[in-house]
């Protein structure tokens, strides 16, 4: 059972990654759909301190993607053109052609 586990981490640590970052469409597969397998891990009978410390860590992982992701929804959008002209004293100029 152990290696089976250890094997699960393994492949967790390899594409948890590459699937929360996804593509422009968003993530391939949300972090609560990671988060519930590595808790059923952590439920698994017997499992060994180093598993208990790799699952640690890639929940660890997940709460900095969450942190992260949540800060990027939460800052303001404002208009970046609009911004710099306003620190340089500029207004915007019509051109004629």
């Amino acid at each position: 059972m152990n290696r089976l586990i250890d094997q699960e981490i393994a492949h967790i640590s390899r594409v948890m990654w590459p699937a929360l970052l996804g593509d422009l469409g968003g993530p391939i597969l949300s972090s609560d759909y990671w988060r519930k397998r590595l808790h059923a891990l952590l439920d698994a009978p017997a499992i060994s301190k180093a598993q208990l410390c790799a699952l640690d860590s890639l929940l660890l992982q997940l709460d900095d993607y969450e942190r992260r992701s949540l800060r990027a929804y939460s800052a303001p959008v404002t208009d970046q053109s609009t911004d710099a002209r306003e620190e340089q004293g500029s207004e915007p100029v019509a051109v004629q052609e």
